[in-house]
C-alpha cells in the first residue's frame, strides 16, 4: 500500500495550511494546520478509502499525527 492514497485523503479532508505534497511522511500534521475536527474527517475518509475501521485503541492523536503513523496503523489493520 502506498502513502499516495493517504496523501489524497489528507488533501481532500485535512484542511492543511500547506500542500500535503510538500510534507515528509514523518511531518507533524497538527503543526501543519490540521485540527482535531479535521482529523476525525480524515479518519472517516481513511476508513472509507481502505475499507476498514479503526478500533478504539487507535483513536488517539498519535495515530493521525503523520502520514507514516497512519500508514503503520493501516498496515497493521490490513495485515
Amino acid at each position: 500500500m502506498s502513502t499516495e492514497k493517504i496523501r489524497q485523503v489528507l488533501k481532500d479532508h485535512a484542511r492543511l495550511a500547506v500542500d500535503v505534497a510538500t510534507l515528509a511522511d514523518e511531518a507533524d500534521l497538527y503543526e501543519a494546520g490540521m485540527t482535531s475536527h479535521a482529523s476525525v474527517n480524515v479518519m472517516l475518509a481513511l476508513e472509507d478509502a481502505f475499507d476498514l475501521e479503526f478500533p478504539d485503541r487507535m483513536l488517539k492523536r498519535s495515530v493521525f499525527e503523520s502520514i507514516a503513523a497512519m500508514h503503520a496503523a493501516i498496515q497493521e489493520l490490513t495485515a
